[in-house]
């Protein structure tokens, strides 16, 4: 069966390479064997590629944070789910053709699903959702504050927000978003910048605004956390600049504002796997009916992955970057 492999670390396109590697086996009681239909290339996925990631797995190693499979044989133990059962993999090493985990680790999907929306369910569409519920008590008709609001996430965080009845803040980089993330029922669309909590207080009324979520680092993260109310909490959860989050400590001394991080296998390791699969279950449902969903820019073979990587590290893309290894889509 074909593997993604990487063999040191450097620029993705040129480290990883698709390989032949023998087929994963026959599962044990407690596990199970799926066809991986899809997988998305996330930015987490190239900084695994560079080497600046949290994870240093020995090498050669394969990348790939989440996919989407079908069940192909199930261990005696694995009651959940059966062949045919669509899934999603809780574990890493996603960027191949066949996967074995063990039962717990795999997430039933309801029938019918979009597949290539199903590839993304699960790491985007839990970690907006618990960033939302996990650490302020947001009461309805109240703000959130987000950069990088163009994103996965982002665009998930605008429809999940409306949901609940939250009003939104959305930071971009380029004016042409605002009509895109509108449709989507942002209530505000801001270009970054200097004067970014001038703007943020005319457009909200001066609002307090409770939460911000921040995923640029640097001095966005200042400007993001200036924007905040009084003993607000900013959650960071990722650095698209590549820079540490910078904030003034007045902020912190003065004003009481938090600054924490989010990942979500933290988040998820303090639920049950009932509740875990009650939190997909739900997001599922959603991506199924089509009210959760993100834009898909194009879809590869596995054999030209060095070229999806080139095109997933490229600015300009209308959406996420799939692999599919089996031809599935």
């Amino acid at each position: 069966m074909k593997q993604v492999l990487v063999d040191r670390y450097g620029t993705p396109w040129e480290v990883a390479r698709c390989a032949e590697v023998p087929d994963v086996g026959a599962p044990a009681a407690d596990e199970l064997v799926f066809d991986v239909l899809a997988f998305p290339i996330n930015p987490a996925d190239l900084w695994f590629c560079r080497g600046s990631y949290r994870l240093k797995p020995p090498l050669p190693a394969t990348p790939g944070a989440e996919c989407v499979g079908r069940v192909v044989a199930a261990g005696a133990s694995v009651t959940h789910v059966r062949p045919g059962d669509l899934v999603i993999n809780l574990q890493r090493e996603n960027w191949t053709q066949r996967r074995k985990v063990k039962g717990d680790d795999a997430i039933p999907l309801p029938a019918g699903i979009d597949l290539r929306q199903a590839a993304m369910v699960r790491i985007n569409p839990p970690t907006a959702m618990l960033m939302l519920s996990d650490f302020v008590d947001l009461q309805r008709g109240e703000w959130v504050i987000q950069n990088v609001a163009n994103s996965a996430v982002g665009r998930l965080l605008i429809v999940l927000a409306k949901q609940r009845g939250l009003r939104t803040v959305n930071v971009v980089r380029r004016p042409e978003l605002a009509a895109e993330l509108t449709a989507l029922g942002a209530d505000s669309v801001l270009v970054d910048g200097d004067d970014l909590a001038d703007r943020v207080a005319a457009a909200t009324g001066k609002a307090e605004i409770r939460l911000g979520v921040e995923a640029v680092g640097g001095a966005a993260t200042a400007r993001l956390v200036e924007c905040v109310a009084n003993d607000g909490t900013v959650v960071h959860y990722g650095s698209m600049s590549g820079e540490d989050p910078v904030a003034g400590r007045s902020n912190f001394i003065y004003r009481g504002v938090k600054l924490t991080g989010f990942m979500l296998g933290r988040f998820l390791a303090r639920r049950t796997p009932e509740q875990v699969r009650a939190i997909y279950a739900d997001l599922g449902a959603q991506v199924k009916a089509g009210t959760l969903s993100a834009p898909v820019d194009s879809v590869y073979p596995i054999d030209d992955i060095r070229e999806a990587l080139r095109h997933a590290d490229r600015g300009g893309r209308h959406g996420k970057i799939l692999v599919s290894p089996n031809g599935a889509i």
